[in-house]
């Protein structure tokens, strides 16, 4: 079975590169992996509108390139179909949005694991790409696969924040990443999640999470911006989104040329 490229740079203690993508398009995958410079790409599934066979095809094309991997952004519901579905295409990594409390964090973490007895997980054997279809149905090295997928979750709610020592704490959580949107929205701050008291928030949520021992993720439009997380210890950046990408040069180059018109 395919290597998870981003457990790998994890268990190196190696920083981890990734981009967004909101549409499922190969070609775009093909795009972004023929640049070698992103290390997994997330399909930003809570955004994207997807069906099963797309979920397989984004897969195919991120397994192009051996030097990525994918991740997969589920939302709160129906969790277990697309965190199953999502593993079983061949995309390894989950990142969970919209979790309240800790036992949902670790219900999301037994979502990803297989069903044995020391895993308690939720993922049975199944007939898809993740097991080559018909190659490793239940075996050792599917067994394995799923204790190597990276599992992150979303910071995002005013009632994880209260109880993040606790989600620290518990094992199998490989990631987290402050949502400043949400979070702004969950606490009555609409339209504010670039005031500085968010901006507070989210810094606080780094810093413990690196005292604690878990990686923080911080997503980014501009590699500039990463500069002063980098000084706080941050080592793990997922930047772009295809869609804000096309939107910016649209306006950037359609708003030049029409002035250059106007002249």
């Amino acid at each position: 079975m395919r290597k998870n490229r981003m457990r790998e740079l994890l268990n190196a203690g190696k920083p981890t590169v990734g981009t967004h993508v909101i549409t499922t398009s190969p070609e775009i995958i093909e795009v972004i992996g023929h640049s070698g410079l992103f290390d997994y790409i997330e399909l930003s599934g809570q955004y994207a509108t997807w069906s099963l066979p797309q979920l397989d095809n984004f897969a195919r094309a991120v397994d192009l390139f051996p030097h990525m991997s994918s991740m997969m952004k589920v939302e709160q519901d129906p969790r277990l179909f697309i965190t199953s579905r999502s593993l079983g295409a061949g995309i390894p990594n989950i990142l969970f949005a919209d979790c309240h409390t800790a036992d949902e964090v670790r219900q999301c973490i037994r979502m990803v694991r297989p069903a044995t007895p020391e895993d308690d997980g939720l993922q049975g054997c199944v007939i898809r790409r993740i097991t080559g279809f018909v190659l490793e149905i239940g075996t050792e090295v599917w067994v394995r696969t799923l204790r190597e997928a990276v599992i992150a979750i979303m910071v995002e709610k005013a009632s994880l924040v209260e109880q993040m020592d606790e989600v620290l704490s518990i094992e199998g959580l490989d990631m987290i990443q402050f949502g400043p949107c949400d979070f702004s929205v969950n606490t009555g701050r609409a339209g504010k999640m670039h005031s500085p008291e968010i901006q507070r928030q989210q810094k606080d949520i780094i810093e413990l999470a690196l005292k604690k021992g878990v990686h923080p993720r911080v997503e980014l439009d501009d590699f500039e911006k990463a500069r002063e997380f980098i000084e706080m210890g941050v080592r793990h950046f997922c930047i772009g989104w295809d869609l804000m990408v096309i939107y910016q040069w649209c306006r950037k180059h359609g708003e030049g040329l029409h002035r250059l018109l106007g002249e």
